[in-house]
């Protein structure tokens, strides 16, 4: 019986045949903290008297509070930065970017186990690596020891084949899957993305995909590698690190989902839910006071260019706020460097730094009481932009940057 993209992965690390259900122990290529969840992982670490990390890639991310909005997080951020000095671990420090944009831009090569302190870290499994977030514990034993162990996932064949209509993007399909299936409608699986529709598609429209397949409950969200993933690694600097990893034709998956892509219309979730998905005909006319575009959802520069096009000479809606997060300091050069962030602000944005930003609600960006924001953010659970008497709605860059133009959702279709 031929093997799932998650089964070859794991067998490979695990130097075992390695198939659905079976537990098995890991080599870890790649094990992560942010600002969030380090310093309980760097206090493990340091209780267990260990003086060396024996991941092959070991880095810490200051992103979620970047720059620290106050002295707690600030006292953290110390606390990560001498852990980098004394143990010999990479820091990404503030205004380098989100954890997980970095990850893909920087350090996961085709065929890594990558274990992440934060659930996204399965963005970088459009990378074809085997990209799971785990507890802090966890992650800090696998980076102290370079290895860890696995139950292998189930796998649900995500097939999307066809073409998408204009103003409908990857956001929308994984809006889409996740109201279908429903928030646990894939716990512990692996989702695997394939047909025509993603052969197609940009590697920064798959990372959307992989990003959000832990919304839908899943271990990881895997694309085969192919000649995006390897144009995507020679534009890094890393073309050397290629490898070509297909499932096998005779794998055998647990369900089957087949979405025709030319039948999508553009998704919005409602609050408090990310399976709380409703078509943009159902969703117009919602007034929305703060929209955000950014996060390592969509924070990349395909993201930012389909924004900018559709903001270029106009001006938001009055009495609303737009908010730019870059999600890495190589995408800010950029926009910078492309005049997108001139666009932004005179259409009267507010560009932030390199980081999540509003995302998480920790500092710049939350929400006063009763109000709402449309987001291109992964999350919009009550609270999560920092106020649990406020509303989060999760789109498109498009759907988003349309709307903040009207000041209400508002249907992308009729712009792009």
């Amino acid at each position: 019986m031929g093997k799932t993209l998650a089964e070859k992965l794991l067998s490979e690390k695990s130097g075992t045949d390695a198939k659905a259900g079976n537990l098995v122990i890991s080599k870890v290529d790649v094990a992560a903290f942010q600002d969030g969840t380090g310093p309980l992982a760097i206090k493990k670490i340091q209780s267990m008297g260990l003086k060396k990390l024996l991941a092959d890639r070991a880095i810490l991310f200051i992103d979620h509070a970047a720059p620290s909005p106050r002295k707690e997080l600030s006292n953290d951020h110390i606390v990560i930065r001498e852990f980098c000095k004394n143990m010999g671990a990479t820091l990404s420090d503030v205004g380098d970017g989100v954890i997980h944009q970095r990850l893909i831009e920087s350090f996961v090569n085709p065929g890594d186990v990558v274990i992440g302190s934060d659930s996204h870290t399965c963005t970088s499994g459009a990378l074809c690596a085997f990209a799971t977030g785990m507890g802090s514990t966890d992650v800090g034993l696998g980076m102290a020891l370079g290895r860890t162990w696995f139950k292998v996932p189930e796998t649900f064949k995500i097939e999307v084949t066809g073409k998408f209509q204009k103003g409908v993007y990857s956001k929308d399909v994984i809006l889409y899957l996740i109201g279908l299936i429903g928030a646990d409608g894939a716990t512990y699986k692996a989702l695997e993305f394939c047909g025509s529709a993603i052969e197609d598609m940009s590697m920064d429209s798959r990372f959307v995909l992989s990003n959000m397949a832990v919304e839908a409950g899943a271990k990881v969200g895997l694309c085969e590698s192919d000649e995006k993933t390897k144009a995507w690694l020679k534009l890094y600097g890393r073309e050397d690190k290629y490898r070509e990893i297909k499932a096998d034709k005779d794998a055998k998956y647990e369900r089957v989902i087949k979405i025709d892509a030319k039948t999508l219309v553009p998704q919005i979730a409602f609050p408090h839910t990310v399976d709380n998905t409703k078509t943009i005909d159902e969703a117009k006319g919602t007034k929305i006071d703060q929209f955000v575009i950014g996060t390592c959802t969509n924070g990349r520069m395909e993201d930012l260019h389909i924004a900018a096009k559709i903001l270029k000479g106009k001006h938001i809606a009055p009495y609303k706020r737009l908010i730019i997060v870059p999600a890495s300091r190589e995408g800010y050069l950029s926009a910078i460097r492309e005049g997108l962030l001139e666009t932004f602000v005179e259409a009267g944005g507010i560009v932030m730094g390199p980081g999540c930003g509003p995302c998480v609600g920790v500092h710049e960006g939350i929400l006063g009481d009763n109000e709402s924001c449309l987001s291109t953010a992964n999350r919009n659970f009550k609270g999560r932009m920092g106020n649990p008497d406020a509303f989060v709605y999760l789109a498109s860059p498009a759907t988003v940057a349309y709307s903040a133009l009207r000041g209400e959702i508002s249907d992308p279709r009729e712009v792009v």
